[in-house]
């Protein structure tokens, strides 16, 4: 209760800076410090942060820089155990993993980044949800003043294409390799450009 909630917003970075990923075991870095008080009022201003986050956002000077979006998944057991893991009953569920063609078991982190890596917003869905499903509700979250936005064949689909450009986006995918006109339409240069994102996810564990 002593605490201020800027001394836990501090502590929350201090950890993240030094990157123990236990909150537990941060908590005990301190003989003062109980980890489920902790633990509670952390939660407690998850919204500051994000609202912290959406100002830190708009101070980013985004112009002339394309928008990346992707996915990637976070399975919490061997396929094998898909259907018999207990393990966030009813939060997590089972997806597709297009890259290595199989099923798992858990869920799917959506992210926004501009073209220097930069993470503008993410959010954490069941597995089950599709790439395009989240797209919409991460453009209204973040509201980025660039208009240019890049993706891979997972976000293909008139339907998106149509509901961005009413929000004032312009989404650009790569066409499959059969598809009528691919190689005119897919420019290696934007192709290397979305690739960056893909460096972020290889750096986050």
């Amino acid at each position: 209760v002593k605490a201020t909630d800027s001394l836990i917003l501090a502590l929350l970075i201090w950890q993240a800076k030094t990157g123990i990923e236990s909150q537990r075991r941060f908590c005990e870095c301190f003989g003062c410090l109980s980890h489920s008080r902790f633990n509670r009022r952390s939660r407690q201003l998850l919204q500051l942060i994000y609202q912290i986050r959406q100002k830190m956002n708009q101070k980013v000077d985004l112009s002339g820089q394309f928008l990346i979006i992707d996915s990637f998944p976070v399975p919490v057991c061997q396929p094998i155990r898909n259907y018999r893991v207990r393990i966030f009953r009813g939060s997590a569920n089972i997806g597709y993993k297009a890259t290595k063609k199989i099923y798992y078991y858990g869920f799917k982190v959506h992210a926004i980044v501009s073209d220097d890596g930069y993470v503008l917003d993410y959010a954490v869905t069941r597995a089950s949800v599709h790439d395009a499903k989240e797209t919409v509700e991460l453009m209204k979250n973040t509201h980025p003043a660039n208009r240019y936005l890049l993706g891979n064949e997972g976000y293909l689909g008139k339907r998106l294409h149509d509901r961005l450009k009413q929000m004032g986006y312009e989404l650009w995918t790569p066409y499959r390799k059969n598809m009528a006109g691919a190689k005119k339409h897919n420019d290696r240069q934007l192709m290397a450009i979305r690739r960056t994102i893909e460096s972020d996810f290889s750096l986050l564990t």
